[in-house]
């Protein structure tokens, strides 16, 4: 399966800003939400687990992948991508978001697939500066096909 594929129709989008941490992790999940990817519960867990350990989903400066348990409501495996043009602050000693990429895992192995290809896209720092200097939701889909 290719990285793309993991992606619902419209989850991929551009958003100006979040008005805070709570609202980011909203805009990042509400396709995976819209496709039932996910049930309300699991973005109340992802925001419940935030408050209690912190954001533990930030991968990279600037770069997020929230999600929750399986249990917690995930309902298919998928992903989301949001891109910010403002970054917002999760925790007042992390380095702020621009790029979210929502993640239900409805079990354990089907989404090791995906964040293999997805740390592979990240730690290739030209990708990742394409990612987050995007100007439309097409070239954002065209970097993640062409992983």
């Amino acid at each position: 399966m290719r990285l793309i594929d993991y992606f619902p129709e419209s989850s991929i989008s551009i958003k100006s800003a979040a008005k805070d941490w709570q609202e980011a992790i909203d805009l990042s999940m509400s396709s995976l939400l819209q496709n039932h990817y996910i049930d309300a519960g699991y973005i109340e867990a992802i925001k419940t687990s935030t408050l209690t350990n912190g954001p533990y989903y930030i991968l990279a400066p600037g770069v997020a992948m929230p999600h929750a348990r399986p249990e917690c409501g995930a309902l298919k495996t998928g992903m989301s991508l949001t891109l910010l043009k403002q970054e917002v602050q999760f925790a007042d000693d992390d380095e702020p978001v621009k790029l979210l990429i929502g993640l239900s895992a409805a079990d354990a192995d089907s989404h090791i697939g995906a964040i293999q290809a997805l740390s592979e896209l990240l730690c290739e720092e030209n990708k990742l500066s394409a990612l987050l200097t995007a100007k439309s939701e097409k070239q954002l889909a065209d970097i993640i096909a062409r992983a």
